[in-house]
């Protein structure tokens, strides 16, 4: 087998598994979409915040320590104690559940039958307030995380791939792990949306905000529901990338490579940004790939954004999204 078509094939895996943990970051945005009707720009920055605190509850630090060090002259930075990876990850669900009760409680309750701009100006305002405080609460340095899950090549497909075409495949033990954890959690989503009584008034809420109180749904309730799984998406979405190439500020940036995920998928279809991250994925590692050294490289950085600039001109509900028709 040529060379080139193993090269390809390689590269098209790995898009798969990039396309997944793209889709991960997707799948929070989607969340909340299909229960107010609004893109969440949060929703990247809730995935640093939940890492952040993942870190942090880990290595036992001290919340706020520059700013009570700078106040106080003190020179507190850690409890002396290291939790276990499970248990961390549980006290920052809890945050993630404790940060939704008060976005609701304080944003959301006030903009109940307001446009969707408005609602998606607020969601902007909450990403920087929210990044500013994050910095403040656990300090701006890049953080290793290490939840225990596993990492490098898999020697399996390293020596069946080798064995078999001559060629071993370089796949990353962690891209394989997100790819197992995103299709439970689509699975689970789906299962929830479909088939609770929360889920159904869900997709009541995102309808119509007043027709849904008045048939007795308890708006608050769902907007705090649907943030709390926001959050623990955004929770493992930041597991994933953190554990990846560290937990940093940049972290947050990758809200903007889900846009074309969601624009291909659907802004309301939670297998379409699944669907969406792997056409991303493979699509801007094939391009780099085959049309990259003709014309200088670095397309993997606007390919998805062009991708997605198509299908908006021919089907701007992407791929599994609800077409929207309107009387006039």
């Amino acid at each position: 087998m040529p060379d080139q078509l193993l090269f390809a094939m390689e590269v098209t895996l790995n898009g798969l598994m990039a396309g997944v943990m793209y889709a991960l970051v997707a799948l929070g945005f989607v969340l909340i979409f299909k229960a107010s009707g609004v893109f969440n720009y949060a929703q990247g920055v809730m995935a640093l915040f939940a890492a952040l605190t993942l870190v942090g509850l880990q290595d036992g630090q001290v919340p706020f320590s520059h700013l009570i060090n700078a106040i106080f002259g003190t020179e507190l930075h850690h409890f002396g104690w290291h939790l276990p990876a499970i248990v961390a990850i549980i006290g920052t669900i809890a945050v993630m559940v404790l940060f939704a009760w008060v976005v609701e409680k304080l944003v959301l309750k006030h903009l109940i039958n307001q446009e969707p701009i408005i609602l998606f100006m607020a969601t902007i305002g909450l990403a920087y307030f929210l990044e500013g405080f994050g910095d403040m609460m656990w300090g701006s340095d890049i953080k290793k995380l290490d939840v225990g899950l596993p990492q490098g090549i898999n020697g399996w497909i390293d020596e069946t791939t080798l064995n078999a075409l001559g060629y071993g495949f370089f796949i990353d033990n962690l891209d394989l792990v997100a790819t197992v954890i995103a299709a439970l959690l689509v699975a689970g989503l789906v299962l929830f949306s479909q088939y609770t009584k929360q889920g159904r008034a869900l997709r009541a809420v995102a309808d119509d905000h007043q027709a849904a109180l008045s048939v007795g749904i308890s708006l608050r309730f769902i907007w705090v529901l649907v943030w709390s799984i926001a959050g623990f998406v955004a929770l493992v979405a930041g597991i994933m990338w953190g554990t990846k190439s560290g937990v940093q500020f940049s972290l947050s940036l990758i809200a903007l490579k889900a846009l074309p995920v969601l624009m291909l998928g659907g802004f309301t279809s939670i297998p379409g940004a699944i669907v969406g991250g792997l056409i991303i994925g493979v699509g801007e590692k094939l391009f780099e790939f085959l049309v990259g050294p003709m014309v200088g490289g670095a397309t993997e950085n606007w390919f998805a954004y062009v991708l997605a600039l198509v299908f908006l001109v021919f089907r701007p509900q992407g791929l599994f999204g609800e077409k929207i028709i309107e009387r006039v």
